[in-house]
């Protein structure tokens, strides 16, 4: 799975409310995902761009930036997101419906799985959604790295349409198998948080507060995603590099296949700089984490206000008068009782309720 960690989050995290439909809760996950992608899309860049090992970022984290901005424009430090940004749904419904699926085939008698099981699971189902959305990553990185103001490259279905002409099929799959390798520490990494975080609080996980959860799942993706990085940078320097490009794509060493990849990084740059790029993402956790949480939040908000369950979008103060236990669909059928008094013939089961 990406070690950026967008939908893995909010699929593990979000909490299931019945007072929102399936596709009420299917476009606030879309749209907390879309905006916090967006507003940290800067610090995504710089990321990418230290891992590929471009100029950027031969001089640090804050002189990339400023390089970019520089060479290219203000509008450089969102290249790439709209690809991102549309990768998150197919992505998320292929995580979801596959991290279903194989919670269901690992279930007891009573309906529970291990913790461990559970995030063996999210691993799997991550790797699944990453390597079949795996071209859109490759796109990402390759308008990423190059220079947007002497193009190689013209949008999405270009950038498709040139790699596959020019290289073949199988360049919009080079470094797939690092996906799948980089799954292991990542799952281990939060396995590791998820047993301590008892011991880090004193107190059993069922009694965690928002604010707890928020910080759990910071530095759940902080250790998680330290531990995976050099799998992800690897796999960013071999999606960037193509001979047909200036200067083969940006990357920093020239390799060929991925064990010599890491060869030659660890010889020319030295072990450490596998983790290139590690202090933009780190800087990005919080932000990312804080907008989207607290976007889907005022999403849900205003879907509750429109199904009628609260006073104002911009509070979760209740309406008086109705029960808050009902489905969206049930709530509808009682107003519509209230008003015409009988339920309608579809609705026998809300009707014995009453």
């Amino acid at each position: 799975p990406r070690s950026c960690c967008s939908c893995r989050e909010i699929m593990a995290t979000v909490r299931r409310d019945n007072r929102v439909t399936v596709s009420q809760g299917f476009i606030c996950v879309g749209f907390a995902g879309v905006f916090s992608k967006t507003a940290t899309s800067p610090l995504d860049v710089v990321k990418i761009l230290s891992q590929v090992g471009t100029f950027h970022s031969k001089q640090g984290f804050v002189h990339a930036f400023r390089l970019v901005c520089k060479n290219e424009g203000v509008r450089a430090l969102w290249k790439g997101n709209l690809v991102s940004c549309l990768r998150l749904f197919p992505y998320s419904a292929i995580h979801l419906s596959t991290y279903k699926r194989i919670v269901h085939l690992h279930m007891d008698e009573l309906g529970g799985i291990p913790q461990w099981r559970a995030i063996a699971a999210g691993g799997a189902a991550g790797i699944v959604a990453a390597l079949v959305t795996y071209p859109a990553e490759v796109v990402e990185t390759r308008l990423i790295a190059q220079n947007c103001r002497e193009p190689s490259y013209r949008g999405i279905l270009h950038t498709l349409r040139t790699v596959y002409r020019q290289e073949g099929l199988r360049a919009l799959y080079r470094g797939a198998s690092l996906t799948i390798i980089g799954a292991i520490p990542f799952s281990i990494g939060c396995y590791v948080v998820y047993i301590n975080l008892d011991k880090l609080w004193q107190e059993p996980s069922f009694r965690f507060s928002p604010l707890q959860n928020f910080i759990n799942g910071c530095v759940t993706a902080g250790v998680a995603q330290t531990l995976s990085f050099p799998f992800e940078t690897v796999k960013r320097k071999i999606q960037a590099q193509s001979p047909i490009l200036p200067h083969f794509g940006g990357a920093d060493v020239h390799f060929c296949g991925v064990v010599d990849c890491f060869r030659q990084v660890i010889k020319s740059k030295g072990i450490l700089s596998l983790w290139s790029g590690l202090t933009a993402n780190l800087v990005k956790i919080v932000p990312y984490f804080g907008l989207l949480f607290s976007s889907f939040e005022l999403c849900k908000q205003v879907c509750l206000y429109k199904n009628g369950y609260i006073l104002s979008p911009l509070s979760y103060q209740l309406t008086p008068g109705v029960d808050q236990s009902l489905g969206p669909h049930e709530l509808r059928e009682v107003k519509k009782y209230l008003r015409n008094g009988h339920f309608t013939e579809d609705q026998p089961a809300l009707s014995s309720r009453w």
